[in-house]
């Protein structure tokens, strides 16, 4: 059972190894929003991600001759960095199965808390499948990241710090993969206030609770696809599902391309690198129907490669019109090129890269295409230059942007 002592327990347990998260209120959020809304930045833990707090109180709880069999589990690299750094604080071997699709710093990180990594599959279930076979062979003490009440206890630590820092909170948003930080936090909220609304995360294309609470069981998808490496999971988990049933208030579902809008709103806004899955809460925050209400929206983790953030950004900057390419079609003589920059120029366009296609048609004197990727203010500014050059005698088609 989760109980009040046990999540005091766990408070008590985790503090030895997590750092204070407080709540930021966010202005820029709030106003977009209606609500007053507060970040709880679980991406500044030390192991860049919450589920430290789960991995650690739940082998606090295992016996010594069962840490040193060794540890195994399986994950996507959050909990694998959780259950490594934890193993290492209690001497314990840890090995740990992930995805081959995990993003190259948390494997490294991994690695660099002393547990052994074996890559494989192409999701968390595929891994997770095998770190069950490799426990069975070796005797290993298997820890799952979600489909564990000690390690939903040690998650739900979360919500006790909310509820000391915001008593009157209102509601609360929690991303959802397996499902054990929501366990962990709606039922812990539930028993301090059965009013309060917590709501789950997930990515659309991953909706494995969802589809498991409509179908009032647990259900497996047949395929998972989303940016959102961390909570890309087909199955939620079945000893936690009946409290995700009972304290789950709703599920909110978000598109990648709105992760991609959130990550550039959080860098410019708040100056906080979150990783996509965290910040299933923040794309959702557009989606409340409430108003005028507290609410906490939980950045569960900040571990991001290098090369994926560059690609967020650059995709977050076309999706808001920052970026935009546009076609023109103009005569093959001196002055023409000039005449189209001229245009841009006066609109305080900033063109970032040029295309000269001069066989577009067969007489190159009636028409080449110039393709003009051009930087923005944003989606009025676009209209703006493409106006512009409407007026010029140009007539600008815009094309999908291929950074």
């Amino acid at each position: 059972m989760l109980t009040l002592d046990k999540f005091e327990e766990a408070a008590e347990t985790v503090r030895k190894v997590t750092q204070e998260t407080k709540l930021v209120y966010s202005d820029f959020y709030s106003a977009q929003t209606g609500n007053k809304v507060y970040l709880k930045p679980e991406n500044m833990q030390f192991t860049g991600a919450y589920k430290l707090r789960g991995a650690y109180y739940k082998l606090s709880t295992l016996t010594p001759q069962e840490r040193e069999k060794g540890l195994i589990t399986a994950s996507a690299g959050n909990h694998a960095q959780g259950v490594a750094y934890a193993a290492k604080c209690f001497g314990a071997k840890a090995v740990i199965v992930m995805p081959t699709t995990t993003p190259l710093i948390k494997v490294n990180r991994t690695k660099n808390y002393g547990a052994e990594v074996v890559l494989f599959g192409d999701v968390y279930d595929e891994a997770c499948e095998h770190a069950y076979k490799l426990a069975k062979e070796n005797g290993y003490t298997f820890i799952h990241p979600f489909d564990d009440l000690a390690v939903a206890t040690g998650q739900g630590t979360i919500a006790m710090e909310i509820f000391k820092e915001l008593p009157l909170v209102d509601e609360i948003l929690v991303p959802v993969g397996g499902g054990g930080l929501a366990t962990g936090v709606s039922t812990l909220a539930k028993l301090l206030n059965p009013k309060i609304k917590v709501i789950g995360v997930e990515p659309e294309g991953a909706g494995c609770l969802k589809a498991s609470l409509k179908a009032g069981k647990v259900v497996t998808l047949d395929r998972v696809s989303t940016i959102a490496d961390g909570t890309a999971v087909k199955t939620p988990g079945e000893k936690i599902f009946p409290y995700l049933s009972k304290n789950l208030d709703d599920i909110i579902t978000v598109p990648d391309e709105e992760l991609v809008v959130a990550f550039l709103d959080m860098v410019e806004n708040h100056k906080m690198v979150v990783e996509n899955s965290g910040l299933l809460t923040v794309a959702a925050l557009k989606h409340l129907e409430d108003r005028k209400k507290r609410v906490v929206a939980i950045l569960s983790g900040g571990n991001m490669d290098v090369i994926t953030m560059s690609s967020v950004v650059q995709q977050g900057l076309i999706l808001r019109d920052r970026i935009f390419t546009v076609s023109v079609l103009l005569p093959d003589k001196p002055g023409e090129l000039c005449h189209v920059a001229d245009v841009i120029a006066k609109q305080n366009g900033n063109v970032i890269k040029l295309e000269h296609n001069q066989f577009v048609s067969i007489n190159r004197n009636d028409a080449v295409e110039l393709r003009i990727t051009l930087e923005a203010f944003g989606t009025e500014h676009k209209r703006q230059i493409m106006q512009a050059l409407e007026q010029n005698g140009y007539k600008p088609k815009p094309v999908r942007t291929i950074m």
